[in-house]
């Protein structure tokens, strides 16, 4: 399933070039990855409760075109390959006119107390009733 989320870029986000900071579409993508999450009914609240942690390992980011101060982004977010130690995530930010202006894609380690640990059977079921399999972007 592809997730989305909507925000619009303030100042305080921006370079002196009145363009979002490439630091800043770092916390828009996690707040994307966390709303979809939200949607998934497995809010990362609820993994906490559970000891259950998602690492970002590594992350690819494609700057294609610049979100200006004002606009509203949009930001499409699924995951496209799971087991129940890692995952791989796509996301893509739009503008307002629907261009494309990042893709990024993560590599999510699971852990418990600091280690990488395979996710429960049950967590990794709820998990894969969204995966968008063969769809990495």
């Amino acid at each position: 399933m592809i997730f989305t989320f909507n925000k619009r870029i303030y100042g305080y986000e921006c370079d002196i070039y009145g363009h979002m900071n490439n630091a800043n579409y770092l916390q828009l993508l996690e707040a994307a990855r966390s709303e979809a999450m939200i949607d998934m009914k497995i809010p990362l609240s609820a993994l906490k409760q559970q000891n259950i942690q998602f690492f970002v390992y590594r992350v690819e980011l494609d700057y294609l075109k610049a979100l200006d101060l004002e606009e509203v982004a949009s930001v499409k977010s699924w995951f496209y390959e799971m087991n129940r130690l890692k995952g791989r995530w796509q996301q893509e930010v739009y503008n307002s006119l629907g261009e494309l202006c990042l893709k990024a894609e993560l590599l999510i380690v699971f852990a418990s107390e600091g280690k990488a640990k395979r996710l429960p059977v049950e967590v990794w079921e709820d998990f894969m009733q969204y995966l968008e399999p063969g769809l990495p972007g």
